[in-house]
This record gives C-alpha cells, structure tokens and sequence, in this order.
C-alpha cells in the first residue's frame, strides 16, 4: 500500500503542476523535502543517542522486562502474538506512556526500540507483522492527556481559555485511538492483509540479562538483587521528585504557558507530572541500575551507538515520504483538493476551513502547526474554528511519519494494514474533534 501511495503522490503532484503551471513549486517542494528529511534524522541523533542509552540501562537493570510483566494481562490482548516477559512489551509501554505525557523527545526513541525488539520476533524481515501494525495503529491515534502544544499557540494569540480543549481532545484522541485498533484487528484479518504461515520460529522471549545480535556481548553482565540500601536510595529519589512536582503544581514555574498557569489543580498537576517525568527518567533508570550492580556508563555508550546508527539509518526513508508530500504541496495539491472537497464537506457540516489542517495531519505536523496557527490568527483564539483546530490537532500523529521512521529503521518494505488503519484514526479524530467541539460549544 505504501508503494502505491508514494507512486500516487508524486504522479498526482506532477499532474497538478504541470496543469497549473506550478512546476518550479513542485520542484522547490522535492528539494525543501529532501532537505528537512536530512535535517530531521541528523536532528534525531543526539535524542536518539540519549534514550536509547537509557533504555539500554532499563533493560539491563531488569526494568522493562518488570514492566511487561505488570502489565501482561493488558498487553496480551492487544498483542496475542508476543511472549510473555519479551523486551518489546516493556519497550511500548514506555513509548505510550511518553506520548501520553507529551514527552515527543523520548517517546519516538522508545518507539524505534520496541519496533527493534519486535523485529527479532519476525520471520518475514521486510514485511510489518500484526503486532507492528497494532502498534503503529496506536501511536497514530496518540492518546495525549495535554495537548501542550495546541494551548501554547492558542495561550500566545491571546486565547482567555486555552486549556478549553483538553477535555475535547482527550474524547477525539480516545475515538482515534480506538478506531485504529479496530481497523487494525478488523483488517489483518482479510485476504489481501494476511500473510502466510510463517515457516520459521519465532525467537524466544529474550530475559532483560540477555545479550541481542545487535549489541556487545561483552558488555551484559547479569543484575544483581536490589538491597536494603537501594530500596532506601530509590525510596528518597522517588520522594523528592514527588515534591517538586507538587511544588511545580502549586507553583508552577516561569515560562510555563498562560494557560496552564491559571488552569485547574488538575490540569497543573498533569503539566507538572509532564516537566518532572524526563529528568526523574534521566536520573532513576541509572541509579536503579547502579544500585544493581550494571556498569552504567559502558552500557549506556552502547545503547547510544545504537541511537545513532538508527537515526542514520531512517534517513532514505524519510528523504522518499518527504520529497512526495513536499512535491504534492508545491504543486498544490492540498489547495485543490480543499477546493474539490468544499461542497462535500459543507453539505455534511464539517468547516471547509479546517480541511487543510484535515489533509496535512496525516502528511506534515509543521504543515499541520503553521495551518493551525493560521486558522488561530484569522478567526481568533477563542473562536470555535480555533477550538476544534486545536483539537483536531492534538487528536491524532502524523502517519506517514510515524510510518517512515519507524518502520524504515528496521527496513520493513511491506507495511500491509498499518496505512489504513493510521488514516482510519486521523478521519476519526478529525470528525471527532469538530462534533465534540459543536456539543461543547
């Protein structure tokens, strides 16, 4: 599907360029693709390098192993096909959970792990299993318990209530959610999405004390039980974190979006949950690790050579989605198809102007910000076009994205169900946000 879809871009740009005479554009949008793709993987490295280190340390330390195995039940049945206790379970949580929190930064490195760790389960090694699709389908639908970045813009344009829409976006990023996994389960199961039986099998569970092909044997050492001093050293670490989150609560600290400032206890305490987990994560995942004997820095080197070798990596598949969208959006493509589908869209009662934000989600969050920015600027932050803009917005990932970099970093060519069922959750998102945003109103 992929395939079929990059080919279409690029044929369906070329068309509109040469009939609108907006060549040059379609050639400048190639070139300004090419390049952003470039910039955003080199730009990845360092954060890639960082968390993957650090995850490197959990799994040594038995952390993310722990983690599968809390919450194995869950897990199981969204995900049937990978062995109780594997890695890769560990590793998704943890994406979830950042993306969740709103922390981008860790979570698409943690993101990249897990397709790692369920790549070793695959016998087809360029083809997406159910478990990958499954997992694609829910970062898409990217449940965000703050959608920070949206209440920023509407805070910056003089909005009286930005934090209006967390309520909005939780109901459409929990529709998009949804819809996604349904997709995903409904669709893998049809003729043209199933594969055949695999002829290998799968690896088994590796324990977190394991060594993977793809890293240094010489560097795992078994973890030791954690003793009555680290139990204590960890008890105070977690107690102090806790206060500064309720100090960040009560207090919240400068800088901090308008919004956010004067919001609810609720909403404060979520924010302030949000601006400790990063740093408590920097610090409790080496101490725990310490506290178990691991040799911190010599693992953590070599987690970070795997971030950077993956950031490398991503980069042709990047360089092909972006050049496509880059190529659709010179040539005009999304204002045509804005034009096409006004009438439609007005008939049923969804804006005519949020359908460019509507089209760019899928392909572009900078496309998708500055659309939204525009919208915000024209009709005002506290219009109803802004409000459900800023849900929209925060409802659903940018799929082809999400798409090219994770599954260009283990080289899966085939992606079977994984496009429908993320475009499935971004129209439900879409259509969410603005009939959540009309009952609110």
């Amino acid at each position: 599907m992929l395939n079929g879809i990059w080919l279409g871009l690029l044929t369906v740009a070329a068309l509109m360029a040469g009939a609108t005479g907006r060549l040059a554009g379609m050639t400048d949008g190639a070139i300004q693709g090419a390049n952003t793709a470039v910039t955003v993987s080199l730009g990845l490295i360092g954060v890639m390098a960082l968390w993957l280190g650090i995850l490197r340390l959990a799994e040594q330390a038995g952390l993310v192993t722990s983690l599968a195995r809390l919450l194995q039940p869950a897990l199981r049945r969204l995900f049937p096909e990978i062995p109780s206790g594997h890695p890769a379970l560990g590793s998704m949580v943890l994406n979830i959970a950042a993306n969740a929190l709103g922390l981008t930064n860790a979570a698409t490195p943690m993101g990249l792990r897990a397709m790692r760790d369920l790549q070793r389960l695959n016998p087809r090694p360029d083809t997406a299993t159910d478990a990958m699709c499954t997992f694609l389908a829910i970062n898409t639908g990217s449940v965000q318990l703050i959608p920070v970045t949206a209440i920023a813009v509407l805070a910056a344009h003089g909005s009286r209530n930005p934090t209006w829409i967390v309520g909005a976006t939780l109901v459409a990023t929990a529709c998009s959610s949804l819809t996604g996994l349904l997709v995903v389960k409904v669709a893998g199961k049809l003729p043209w999405f199933r594969t055949a039986a695999p002829t290998t099998e799968p690896q088994a569970a590796q324990p977190a004390d394991a060594p993977s092909a793809l890293e240094p044997q010489e560097l795992t050492t078994p973890p030791r039980a954690l003793g009555w001093l680290g139990r204590c050293g960890l008890a105070v670490l977690v107690l102090c974190f806790a206060g500064f989150a309720l100090q960040a609560t009560l207090h919240p600290p400068t800088g901090t979006e308008a919004g956010l400032a004067s919001a609810p206890v609720a909403l404060r305490a979520l924010n302030a949950l949000s601006l400790v987990a990063l740093p408590f994560l920097l610090v409790m995942i080496p101490v725990h690790a310490a506290f178990r004997g691991v040799s911190v820095h010599e693992h953590f080197v070599a987690g970070a050579k795997e971030g950077f070798d993956t950031a490398v990596r991503i980069i042709p598949y990047l360089v092909a989605m972006l050049v496509a969208i880059g190529c659709l959006r010179g040539a005009g493509g999304i204002e045509g198809l804005t034009r096409w589908l006004e009438p439609a869209l007005n008939a049923v009662g969804y804006p005519a102007e949020l359908v460019p934000m509507t089209l760019l989600r899928p392909l572009t969050g900078s496309g998708t910000l500055a659309a939204f920015t525009d919208l915000v600027k024209t009709h005002g932050a506290d219009s109803l076009l802004a409000r459900m803009g800023g849900t929209l917005f925060g409802s659903t990932e940018t799929t082809f994205y999400v798409i090219a970099v994770y599954f260009g970093s283990i080289g899966i060519r085939r992606t079977r169900h994984a496009v429908l069922a993320g475009l499935a959750a971004d129209a439900a998102g879409a259509i969410t946000a603005v009939a959540v945003c009309r009952a609110l109103a």
